[in-house]
């Protein structure tokens, strides 16, 4: 009975120490990881947020004038699909720590080749690809956790963003796919299925050859004469071109169209368009 009470016992402390084992809590400074669709490619960030919880921040918690690896728990990091420049500084894609050294009125953004830097002494200004110095904005109430964010995207820049306790910091991002696209305008042209709407769409979101977007729209409309949508760019394409009359006439093609396939908002569009014409 003994040897049973014993075999019982040790059981019961072993099941305990499993679940002790097992216990899970949620982390203080949460993980996190943002992605944004950026240029050819994408953006990553893998970070973690910490919370003010009351205490002062920047020039105590995170000192002044040192290395911080922006965030807590493990390194930063920065995953560049693509070549980009950050601020004025040119980086290969490729995976990197993103560090800072916060100051008062101006930060300096750190692009390095270390992945694990996580305190000041782990870090070593050999390994830097890019380091730029940014201005600070107070922010009119309190982040309480710290936060990484993309604003102002377009298709070639955009900006990052840090925000925490009452201080923000950001710095531009830049990508130049001018020529990878041209290049591939020029190859798929001399294909079969030509992508006539992409390229006039491209002409005119980055001020090129109008007229050359208006021949290729034209050609979209030979491939599919139901196309409001198409007949939409070529009305905007014309009024760009100063063609009013011309531009009026194919806007209210697009609205028959547009009618026809019951699509409310090319209509709208279009009214809009004929509206600012007139």
């Amino acid at each position: 009975m003994k040897k049973l009470l014993l075999s019982f016992s040790v059981a019961i402390c072993l099941l305990q120490s499993a679940e002790a084992q097992q216990l899970r809590t949620p982390a203080p400074s949460p993980s996190s990881n943002i992605k944004q669709e950026f240029a050819l490619s994408n953006v990553e960030v893998a970070y973690s947020r910490p919370a003010v919880r009351g205490r002062k921040i920047f020039g105590d918690l995170v000192p002044f004038g040192k290395v911080w690896r922006t965030g807590a728990n493990n390194a930063t990091t920065i995953t560049f699909g693509e070549d980009v420049t950050v601020g004025d500084k040119p980086v290969p894609a490729g995976k990197y720590g993103l560090l800072t050294i916060p100051g008062q009125g101006e930060w300096t953004i750190i692009i390095s080749k270390q992945l694990d830097v996580t305190s000041p002494a782990a870090y070593k200004q050999d390994q830097d690809v890019a380091r730029i110095n940014v201005k600070t904005a107070q922010v009119p109430f309190t982040v309480e956790n710290f936060i990484i964010v993309f604003d102002d995207v377009t298709a070639t820049s955009m900006n990052l963003e840090m925000l925490w306790e009452n201080t923000s910091v950001s710095f531009p991002i830049k990508a130049n796919i001018d020529q990878k696209i041209m290049g591939q305008i020029d190859n798929l042209m001399n294909k079969d299925n030509r992508p006539y709407f992409q390229a006039a769409m491209y002409y005119m979101e980055n001020n090129k050859d109008l007229n050359k977007a208006v021949t290729w729209l034209d050609k979209a409309i030979e491939q599919n004469p139901n196309a409001f949508w198409v007949y939409h760019q070529k009305a905007n394409a014309l009024a760009k071109l100063g063609k009013k009359q011309d531009a009026i006439t194919t806007a209210n093609k697009s609205i028959e169209l547009a009618k026809a396939a019951q699509n409310d908002d090319y209509v709208a569009l279009n009214q809009k368009l004929i509206a600012s014409l007139k």
